[in-house]
Protein backbone atom coordinates (compact mmCIF):
# COMPACT_ATOMS: atom_id res chain seq x y z
CA UNK A 1 0.00 0.00 0.00
CA UNK A 2 1.28 3.50 -0.85
CA UNK A 3 2.00 6.32 1.98
CA UNK A 4 -1.29 8.44 2.57
CA UNK A 5 -1.65 11.51 0.39
CA UNK A 6 -0.49 14.51 2.57
CA UNK A 7 -2.75 17.22 3.02
CA UNK A 8 -2.47 20.80 3.66
CA UNK A 9 -5.70 22.54 4.11
CA UNK A 10 -5.88 26.32 3.99
CA UNK A 11 -8.64 28.10 4.90
CA UNK A 12 -9.34 31.33 7.49
CA UNK A 13 -12.18 29.97 8.59
CA UNK A 14 -11.28 27.44 11.81
CA UNK A 15 -14.49 25.55 11.16
CA UNK A 16 -13.92 25.16 7.78
CA UNK A 17 -10.60 23.70 7.95
CA UNK A 18 -11.60 21.44 10.95
CA UNK A 19 -14.95 20.41 8.29
CA UNK A 20 -12.63 19.31 5.68
CA UNK A 21 -9.64 17.87 7.64
CA UNK A 22 -12.05 16.07 9.52
CA UNK A 23 -13.57 14.52 5.83
CA UNK A 24 -10.26 13.84 4.48
CA UNK A 25 -8.52 11.99 7.74
CA UNK A 26 -11.76 9.77 7.97
CA UNK A 27 -10.49 7.89 4.78
CA UNK A 28 -6.67 6.13 6.04
CA UNK A 29 -5.21 6.64 2.33
CA UNK A 30 -5.14 10.88 3.12
CA UNK A 31 -3.73 12.13 6.06
CA UNK A 32 -3.75 16.15 6.74
CA UNK A 33 -0.52 17.43 7.80
CA UNK A 34 -1.23 20.47 8.80
CA UNK A 35 -3.66 23.81 8.69
CA UNK A 36 -3.28 27.03 7.72
CA UNK A 37 -5.58 30.51 8.50
CA UNK A 38 -3.98 32.80 5.10
CA UNK A 39 -1.26 32.80 2.78
CA UNK A 40 1.76 33.62 5.04
CA UNK A 41 0.97 30.36 7.31
CA UNK A 42 0.80 28.52 4.21
CA UNK A 43 3.39 29.45 2.48
CA UNK A 44 5.72 28.23 5.72
CA UNK A 45 3.86 25.51 6.14
CA UNK A 46 4.81 24.40 2.30
CA UNK A 47 8.19 24.84 3.31
CA UNK A 48 8.12 22.83 6.54
CA UNK A 49 5.69 20.28 5.54
CA UNK A 50 6.48 19.65 1.88
CA UNK A 51 2.78 18.49 1.76
CA UNK A 52 1.43 16.21 -1.64
CA UNK A 53 -1.44 18.24 -2.22
CA UNK A 54 -2.81 21.75 -0.72
CA UNK A 55 -6.81 22.61 -0.11
CA UNK A 56 -7.30 26.31 -0.71
CA UNK A 57 -9.84 28.36 0.11
CA UNK A 58 -10.64 31.22 -2.67
CA UNK A 59 -11.30 34.27 0.12
CA UNK A 60 -8.52 34.93 2.40
CA UNK A 61 -7.20 38.12 3.88
CA UNK A 62 -3.82 39.33 3.36
CA UNK A 63 -3.81 37.65 0.09
CA UNK A 64 -6.67 36.09 -1.67
CA UNK A 65 -6.23 32.33 -2.72
CA UNK A 66 -5.95 33.31 -6.42
CA UNK A 67 -2.94 35.43 -5.72
CA UNK A 68 -1.50 33.00 -3.28
CA UNK A 69 -2.51 29.75 -5.76
CA UNK A 70 -0.19 32.54 -8.81
CA UNK A 71 2.75 32.50 -6.61
CA UNK A 72 2.75 28.66 -6.04
CA UNK A 73 2.35 27.80 -9.45
CA UNK A 74 5.50 29.77 -10.37
CA UNK A 75 7.43 29.36 -7.74
CA UNK A 76 6.62 25.61 -6.36
CA UNK A 77 3.93 24.18 -8.96
CA UNK A 78 2.38 21.47 -7.22
CA UNK A 79 -1.45 20.24 -7.19
CA UNK A 80 -3.96 22.73 -5.35
CA UNK A 81 -7.58 21.90 -4.98
CA UNK A 82 -9.65 25.02 -5.11
CA UNK A 83 -12.92 25.87 -2.06
CA UNK A 84 -14.87 27.99 -3.37
CA UNK A 85 -18.77 29.00 -1.97
CA UNK A 86 -21.22 27.83 -4.82
CA UNK A 87 -21.60 31.92 -5.91
CA UNK A 88 -21.42 33.51 -8.83
CA UNK A 89 -18.61 35.33 -7.91
CA UNK A 90 -16.88 32.52 -6.27
CA UNK A 91 -17.36 30.36 -9.67
CA UNK A 92 -15.95 32.90 -11.54
CA UNK A 93 -12.66 32.91 -9.12
CA UNK A 94 -12.38 29.43 -9.35
CA UNK A 95 -12.41 29.34 -12.97
CA UNK A 96 -9.49 31.55 -13.19
CA UNK A 97 -8.07 29.42 -10.58
CA UNK A 98 -8.32 26.10 -12.71
CA UNK A 99 -6.92 28.03 -15.95
CA UNK A 100 -4.06 29.09 -13.65
CA UNK A 101 -3.21 25.64 -13.06
CA UNK A 102 -5.29 24.65 -10.44
CA UNK A 103 -5.81 20.66 -10.43
CA UNK A 104 -9.72 20.64 -9.20
CA UNK A 105 -12.24 22.23 -7.79
CA UNK A 106 -15.01 21.67 -4.67
CA UNK A 107 -17.94 24.00 -3.59
CA UNK A 108 -18.01 24.31 -0.01
CA UNK A 109 -21.49 22.48 1.56
CA UNK A 110 -24.70 24.66 2.46
CA UNK A 111 -26.26 23.63 5.79
CA UNK A 112 -27.71 20.55 5.43
CA UNK A 113 -25.60 19.10 2.79
CA UNK A 114 -25.92 15.16 3.23
CA UNK A 115 -22.41 14.74 1.05
CA UNK A 116 -20.33 17.82 2.20
CA UNK A 117 -17.22 18.37 -0.04
CA UNK A 118 -18.81 15.88 -2.13
CA UNK A 119 -15.73 14.20 -4.23
CA UNK A 120 -12.93 15.78 -2.46
CA UNK A 121 -11.22 12.53 -1.33
CA UNK A 122 -11.13 11.07 -4.97
CA UNK A 123 -9.61 14.26 -6.05
CA UNK A 124 -6.84 14.72 -3.49
CA UNK A 125 -5.85 10.72 -4.30
CA UNK A 126 -6.02 11.63 -7.86
CA UNK A 127 -4.04 14.99 -7.29
CA UNK A 128 -1.32 13.39 -5.10
CA UNK A 129 -0.60 10.60 -7.90
CA UNK A 130 -0.60 13.11 -10.89
CA UNK A 131 2.98 14.28 -11.77
CA UNK A 132 1.56 17.87 -12.07
CA UNK A 133 3.62 18.74 -15.36
CA UNK A 134 5.76 21.56 -16.73
CA UNK A 135 3.62 22.41 -18.73
CA UNK A 136 1.46 24.09 -16.38
CA UNK A 137 3.36 26.91 -17.02
CA UNK A 138 3.99 26.62 -20.92
CA UNK A 139 0.22 26.26 -21.85
CA UNK A 140 -0.38 29.47 -19.65
CA UNK A 141 2.31 31.59 -20.85
CA UNK A 142 2.02 30.37 -24.69
CA UNK A 143 -0.10 31.95 -26.87
CA UNK A 144 -2.61 29.75 -28.57
CA UNK A 145 -1.72 29.10 -32.20
CA UNK A 146 -3.99 30.72 -35.02
CA UNK A 147 -6.18 28.79 -36.75
CA UNK A 148 -6.10 28.61 -40.98
CA UNK A 149 -9.73 30.12 -40.62
CA UNK A 150 -9.49 31.15 -44.20
CA UNK A 151 -8.52 27.15 -45.08
CA UNK A 152 -11.60 26.26 -42.81
CA UNK A 153 -15.31 25.60 -44.80
CA UNK A 154 -18.11 24.50 -42.34
CA UNK A 155 -19.49 21.31 -43.05
CA UNK A 156 -22.30 19.22 -41.80
CA UNK A 157 -20.23 17.69 -38.15
CA UNK A 158 -21.52 17.61 -34.70
CA UNK A 159 -18.25 17.66 -32.98
CA UNK A 160 -18.91 15.99 -29.15
CA UNK A 161 -16.24 16.55 -26.26
CA UNK A 162 -15.62 15.51 -22.62
CA UNK A 163 -13.42 16.63 -20.27
CA UNK A 164 -13.14 16.26 -16.43
CA UNK A 165 -9.95 16.81 -14.03
CA UNK A 166 -7.67 19.16 -16.08
CA UNK A 167 -10.43 20.03 -18.49
CA UNK A 168 -10.85 23.95 -18.20
CA UNK A 169 -6.97 24.26 -19.00
CA UNK A 170 -7.90 21.93 -22.28
CA UNK A 171 -11.02 22.87 -22.90
CA UNK A 172 -9.93 27.08 -23.60
CA UNK A 173 -6.48 25.40 -25.31
CA UNK A 174 -8.84 23.44 -28.18
CA UNK A 175 -11.83 26.07 -28.25
CA UNK A 176 -9.53 29.04 -29.11
CA UNK A 177 -8.58 27.43 -32.54
CA UNK A 178 -12.15 26.96 -33.38
CA UNK A 179 -13.07 29.97 -35.95
CA UNK A 180 -16.65 31.67 -35.93
CA UNK A 181 -18.31 29.22 -38.00
CA UNK A 182 -17.12 26.14 -35.86
CA UNK A 183 -19.01 23.45 -36.29
CA UNK A 184 -21.85 22.38 -33.76
CA UNK A 185 -20.47 21.37 -30.60
CA UNK A 186 -21.54 19.88 -27.50
CA UNK A 187 -19.47 19.82 -24.23
CA UNK A 188 -19.77 18.09 -21.39
CA UNK A 189 -17.04 19.11 -18.33
CA UNK A 190 -17.41 17.40 -14.89
CA UNK A 191 -18.02 20.96 -12.91
CA UNK A 192 -20.25 21.98 -9.88
CA UNK A 193 -23.52 23.57 -11.08
CA UNK A 194 -23.32 26.96 -10.21
CA UNK A 195 -19.29 26.97 -12.45
CA UNK A 196 -20.52 25.65 -15.46
CA UNK A 197 -22.37 29.33 -16.52
CA UNK A 198 -19.14 31.35 -15.13
CA UNK A 199 -17.13 28.69 -17.18
CA UNK A 200 -19.10 29.28 -20.35
CA UNK A 201 -19.46 32.96 -19.97
CA UNK A 202 -15.18 32.77 -19.93
CA UNK A 203 -15.09 30.61 -22.61
CA UNK A 204 -16.98 33.24 -24.72
CA UNK A 205 -15.02 35.78 -24.27
CA UNK A 206 -11.83 33.69 -25.52
CA UNK A 207 -13.12 31.77 -28.35
CA UNK A 208 -14.36 32.86 -31.76
CA UNK A 209 -17.21 31.44 -31.88
CA UNK A 210 -20.52 32.14 -29.83
CA UNK A 211 -19.88 29.93 -26.03
CA UNK A 212 -23.18 28.98 -23.93
CA UNK A 213 -24.80 26.93 -21.52
CA UNK A 214 -26.82 24.58 -22.96
CA UNK A 215 -30.22 24.78 -22.66
CA UNK A 216 -33.03 22.25 -23.75
CA UNK A 217 -34.59 22.39 -27.04
CA UNK A 218 -31.83 24.52 -28.58
CA UNK A 219 -31.04 23.97 -32.25
CA UNK A 220 -27.34 23.28 -32.51
CA UNK A 221 -26.13 26.00 -35.31
CA UNK A 222 -23.05 26.38 -37.49
CA UNK A 223 -20.54 29.17 -35.15
CA UNK A 224 -21.87 27.77 -31.40
CA UNK A 225 -21.10 25.93 -28.81
CA UNK A 226 -22.94 24.28 -26.00
CA UNK A 227 -21.38 22.99 -22.62
CA UNK A 228 -23.52 21.07 -19.97
CA UNK A 229 -25.10 22.64 -17.03
CA UNK A 230 -23.75 21.16 -13.75
CA UNK A 231 -25.06 19.10 -11.05
CA UNK A 232 -28.86 18.03 -12.14
CA UNK A 233 -29.29 16.70 -15.84
CA UNK A 234 -27.58 15.08 -18.39
CA UNK A 235 -27.46 16.86 -21.52
CA UNK A 236 -27.77 14.74 -25.17
CA UNK A 237 -28.69 15.47 -28.60
CA UNK A 238 -31.58 14.60 -30.12
CA UNK A 239 -33.59 15.02 -33.58
CA UNK A 240 -31.40 13.41 -36.34
CA UNK A 241 -33.20 16.03 -38.97
CA UNK A 242 -32.56 19.00 -36.74
CA UNK A 243 -30.25 18.31 -34.04
CA UNK A 244 -31.35 19.85 -30.96
CA UNK A 245 -29.83 20.00 -27.28
CA UNK A 246 -31.82 18.04 -24.73
CA UNK A 247 -31.67 18.32 -20.90
CA UNK A 248 -32.57 15.41 -19.30
CA UNK A 249 -33.90 13.93 -15.54
CA UNK A 250 -31.78 11.24 -15.09
CA UNK A 251 -29.82 9.47 -12.66
CA UNK A 252 -26.02 9.81 -12.46
CA UNK A 253 -24.11 7.78 -14.85
CA UNK A 254 -20.59 6.43 -13.90
CA UNK A 255 -20.97 9.01 -10.80
CA UNK A 256 -21.71 11.67 -12.72
CA UNK A 257 -24.64 13.92 -13.95
CA UNK A 258 -23.88 15.68 -16.53
CA UNK A 259 -22.00 12.65 -18.04
CA UNK A 260 -19.59 12.22 -20.86
CA UNK A 261 -21.34 8.57 -21.60
CA UNK A 262 -24.33 10.29 -22.00
CA UNK A 263 -23.77 12.72 -24.52
CA UNK A 264 -21.77 10.09 -26.71
CA UNK A 265 -24.26 7.76 -26.62
CA UNK A 266 -27.06 10.12 -27.80
CA UNK A 267 -24.34 11.69 -30.62
CA UNK A 268 -23.32 8.18 -31.84
CA UNK A 269 -27.40 7.37 -32.29
CA UNK A 270 -28.33 10.98 -34.14
CA UNK A 271 -25.13 12.15 -35.37
CA UNK A 272 -23.04 8.48 -36.35
CA UNK A 273 -20.68 8.97 -39.32
CA UNK A 274 -21.29 12.77 -39.17
CA UNK A 275 -20.02 13.28 -35.90
CA UNK A 276 -16.14 13.68 -34.21
CA UNK A 277 -15.87 12.54 -30.59
CA UNK A 278 -12.92 13.88 -28.37
CA UNK A 279 -12.14 12.74 -25.28
CA UNK A 280 -9.89 14.53 -22.50
CA UNK A 281 -7.92 14.98 -19.46
CA UNK A 282 -9.71 13.73 -16.48
CA UNK A 283 -10.33 10.87 -13.92
CA UNK A 284 -12.27 8.02 -13.81
CA UNK A 285 -13.79 6.69 -17.04
CA UNK A 286 -16.68 8.70 -17.81
CA UNK A 287 -16.98 9.01 -22.30
CA UNK A 288 -14.77 6.18 -22.77
CA UNK A 289 -17.79 3.60 -23.18
CA UNK A 290 -19.61 6.45 -25.25
CA UNK A 291 -16.90 7.25 -27.39
CA UNK A 292 -16.45 3.68 -28.07
CA UNK A 293 -19.98 3.86 -29.36
CA UNK A 294 -19.53 6.74 -31.50
CA UNK A 295 -16.56 5.25 -32.97
CA UNK A 296 -19.05 2.13 -34.14
CA UNK A 297 -21.33 4.14 -35.80
CA UNK A 298 -18.94 5.69 -37.87
CA UNK A 299 -17.93 8.97 -35.59
CA UNK A 300 -13.89 9.51 -35.82
CA UNK A 301 -12.55 10.22 -32.20
CA UNK A 302 -10.17 11.70 -30.41
CA UNK A 303 -8.16 11.27 -27.49
CA UNK A 304 -5.28 13.73 -25.44
CA UNK A 305 -2.69 11.55 -24.95
CA UNK A 306 -0.97 10.89 -21.71
CA UNK A 307 1.97 13.13 -21.73
CA UNK A 308 -0.41 16.13 -21.48
CA UNK A 309 -2.99 15.19 -19.59
CA UNK A 310 -3.52 16.48 -16.04
CA UNK A 311 -4.78 12.90 -15.35
CA UNK A 312 -4.59 10.57 -17.90
CA UNK A 313 -7.59 8.39 -16.60
CA UNK A 314 -10.41 9.33 -18.90
CA UNK A 315 -8.39 8.83 -22.10
CA UNK A 316 -6.27 5.69 -20.78
CA UNK A 317 -9.62 3.88 -20.89
CA UNK A 318 -11.09 5.34 -23.72
CA UNK A 319 -7.64 4.36 -25.75
CA UNK A 320 -7.37 1.00 -24.43
CA UNK A 321 -10.88 -0.01 -25.24
CA UNK A 322 -10.26 0.96 -28.72
CA UNK A 323 -12.42 3.94 -28.67
CA UNK A 324 -9.79 6.37 -29.45
CA UNK A 325 -9.08 6.19 -33.46
CA UNK A 326 -6.30 8.70 -32.91
CA UNK A 327 -4.47 9.47 -29.78
CA UNK A 328 -2.30 13.36 -29.75
CA UNK A 329 -0.75 16.12 -28.12
CA UNK A 330 -3.34 18.72 -26.16
CA UNK A 331 -1.72 21.26 -28.65
CA UNK A 332 -2.76 19.38 -31.71
CA UNK A 333 -6.31 18.86 -31.16
CA UNK A 334 -8.05 21.71 -32.18
CA UNK A 335 -6.45 21.55 -35.45
CA UNK A 336 -7.12 18.37 -36.14
CA UNK A 337 -10.56 18.62 -35.43
CA UNK A 338 -11.45 21.47 -37.88
CA UNK A 339 -9.27 19.29 -40.44
CA UNK A 340 -11.50 16.74 -39.99
CA UNK A 341 -15.06 18.43 -39.88
CA UNK A 342 -13.95 20.94 -42.85
CA UNK A 343 -16.23 19.96 -46.04
CA UNK A 344 -13.57 18.93 -48.48
CA UNK A 345 -15.46 21.35 -51.13
CA UNK A 346 -17.78 24.20 -51.22
CA UNK A 347 -21.06 22.39 -50.30
CA UNK A 348 -20.18 18.84 -49.58
CA UNK A 349 -18.61 16.88 -47.12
Amino acid sequence: MSAPARVLVVDDSATMRGLISAVLNADPEVTVVGQAADALEARQAIKQLDPDVVTLDIEMPNMNGLEFLDKIMRLRPMPVIMVSTLTHKGAEATIAALEIGAFDCVGKPHPGDPNPFGGLIEKVKAASRSQRKAMITSNRAAAPAATAVSEYRAGRKIIAIGASTGGVEALITVLQKFPANCPPTVITQHMPHTFTRSFAERLNRLCAPTVQEATDGARLEIGKIYLAPGGERHLMVANAAAPCCRLVDRDPVNGHRPSVDVLFDSVAEVAGRNAIGVILTGMGRDGASGLLKMRHAGARTFGQNEKTCVVYGMPRVAYELGAVETQLPLGSIGEEILKTAAARKEGSE
